[in-house]
Order: structure tokens, then sequence, then C-alpha cells
């Protein structure tokens, strides 16, 4: 029977996922300014996709290249012998779609600093609030 030290252990890369995941919540959520609201959104994207290649991920398996040709019957492949590139894939997708989502979210952090002279969150509804008529 294991303990429960060694399964912590053993799923060490899960365990720095939910840290991860946690850390990016807790900026998005508590912190006032912008640029750190991004950089924690930043933080859970990554930990998603660090989440993603790790169940991508098999011991004792290979690439799926299968080195024999279409006519030599002696050799079957088996699916369990390899890994499934899918989740790697669907990641290189993600890394390209979270740096373009980095990457507008810090010019429109720009764009209001340049409109409201603050990135802190109340500072900005307060000068919203004070520009609006009525």
């Amino acid at each position: 029977m294991e303990t429960i030290g060694s399964l912590i252990i053993a799923k060490y890369n899960y365990w720095a996922v939910i840290f991860l995941l946690l850390i990016g919540l807790y900026a998005m959520i508590a912190k006032k300014n912008l640029v750190k609201k991004i950089i924690g959104m930043n933080i859970f994207q990554t930990a998603i996709i660090l989440f993603y290649v790790s169940i991508g991920a098999k011991r004792g398996a290979t690439i799926p290249i299968i080195v024999h040709g279409h006519g030599d019957s002696s050799h079957l492949a088996h699916a369990a012998d390899y890994i499934n590139p899918l989740p790697h894939v669907l990641m290189l997708t993600a890394i390209v779609v979270s740096v373009a989502t980095l990457g507008v979210a810090l010019a429109l952090a720009m764009k209001i600093y340049f409109q409201y002279g603050t990135l802190e969150e109340n500072e900005i509804q307060k000068k919203i609030m004070q520009s609006e008529p009525g």
C-alpha cells in the first residue's frame, strides 16, 4: 500500500499545476493592478498547458512514427506503444493563442494607461464615474 507522501511525490507535476492555477486565479481576482491581473491570467494559461502536456506523456512509449512499411505485416503497431501527439499539438496552438492574448491585453493596458494615467482598477473606475455626465 502506497503512502500519501509517495503519492504526492509521484504526481508532482499535477501539484505544480494546482499551485500555478491557484496563483494565477488569486492574481486575477485579488489584485487591483491591470498588469498584475494580466500576468495572473498568463500564469493560469501556462498551468493549463502544463496540465495537458502532462496527461499526454506516457512512460515507456515512443513517438508515433511507424518504421516498418505498409506491406510488412510481420510487425503490427499497437496504439499502447505510442505517445498520443494530439494534446501536444493542441498545446502548441494554445501557446500561440496565449501569446496573442497577452499581447492584446498589454496593448489594451497601455491604451488604458494613456487614457486614464493609471492602471489601478479603483482609480480608473473613479475617473470613469467623474467623467460621466449627469
